[in-house]
């Protein structure tokens, strides 16, 4: 069995060192989803929800979500993110869908897959604290990495059927 890279001499968590990995521009694209009810749609897309701009405060949050990651999650490294984008779309087709994107990228020692999917997730979020008040019965999720490059293990692309 290999090494556990994530424990120290006595069996306790520690950060791993990256000191010795290269640098290099690193990427990564998650997505999640909201699936909400007609009230909401019709809220969000005619901007009346009483919180205000849904898409632009969760963007704001999701933004916010993957500069913090490391204050999120002990074992993540500070990273200094070259850009974040956060997108949503609407999918109508059997019911009101939220699909939310979030692309993160960086020139470092080590991924942003976390960041990437701390973004999504945290939009997602905060899609549902503003519009709670219109309907608890929203469902977040699946929340995946989709993608990601650089890096000592290479790129990273999933497959649609996964």
């Amino acid at each position: 069995m290999s090494e556990l890279t994530h424990f120290n001499e006595q069996g306790r968590a520690k950060m791993v060192d990256i000191s010795d990995k290269a640098e290099t521009v690193r990427t990564a694209v998650a997505t999640s989803s909201v699936i909400v009810n007609k009230l909401i749609y019709d809220q969000i897309s005619e901007g009346t929800n009483k919180k205000g701009d849904v898409f632009a405060v969760a963007q704001v949050a999701g933004i916010m979500a993957a500069k913090n990651t490391s204050s999120l999650l002990p074992m993540c490294h500070p990273l200094s993110l070259t850009g974040i984008n956060i997108t949503f779309d609407w999918d109508l087709e059997n019911q009101y869908i939220i699909h939310i994107r979030s692309e993160v990228k960086t020139k470092g020692s080590t991924g942003v897959e976390m960041e990437a999917l701390v973004a999504a997730t945290t939009a997602a979020l905060t899609i549902y604290d503003m519009c709670k008040a219109a309907g608890k019965e929203m469902i977040i999720g699946p929340t995946m990495l989709v993608e990601k490059t650089g890096g000592k293990n290479g790129d990273y692309s999933r497959k649609m059927d996964d």
